[in-house]
């Protein structure tokens, strides 16, 4: 399964660079804003369609859940949105990059402090070799 789940994550990069690309253009045909609408009207239907013939759970027991854990909607728009903004001036490649170092940062900050209920990670030199990496390569790419 562990695998598997790096395979599926992997698919995932390789989609969202896909999508960045698609919604980069959109953008500029009826907007940046709309675009970020359209993208979650249309995944909102799709999951929707999911959620009613394979759900599982509870979405009322959303009120129960720690406030904190609903952010993660009003982060999917700052993402998203923020992708579909910086693809047409810079490209897909550097976006994809910069997100990149913004994740490798902060899930190192979070996993340190065991934030959100994360394991605790230490940051290391290791890790903070591949951040450097990362950045050089967006040099690079540049």
């Amino acid at each position: 399964m562990r695998y598997f789940s790096y395979i599926l994550a992997l698919l995932a990069g390789a989609a969202l660079s896909f999508e960045g690309a698609i919604y980069g253009e959109l953008g500029k045909t009826i907007g940046q804003l709309e675009t970020s609408f359209y993208n979650f009207v249309m995944g909102s239907i799709i999951l929707g369609l999911l959620w009613i013939f394979f759900g599982k759970g509870k979405l009322s027991y959303a009120v129960q859940a720690p406030k904190w854990s609903l952010l993660g909607g009003v982060l999917g728009v700052v993402y998203l949105t923020s992708i579909v903004i910086s693809i047409p001036f810079v490209g897909v490649g550097i976006t994809m990059v910069a997100i990149i170092i913004g994740q490798l940062v902060m899930s190192m900050v979070i996993e340190h402090f065991g934030w959100l209920g994360s394991p605790k990670a230490r940051i290391n030199k290791e890790r903070v070799f591949a951040v450097i990496s990362m950045i050089i390569a967006l040099i690079l790419i540049n």
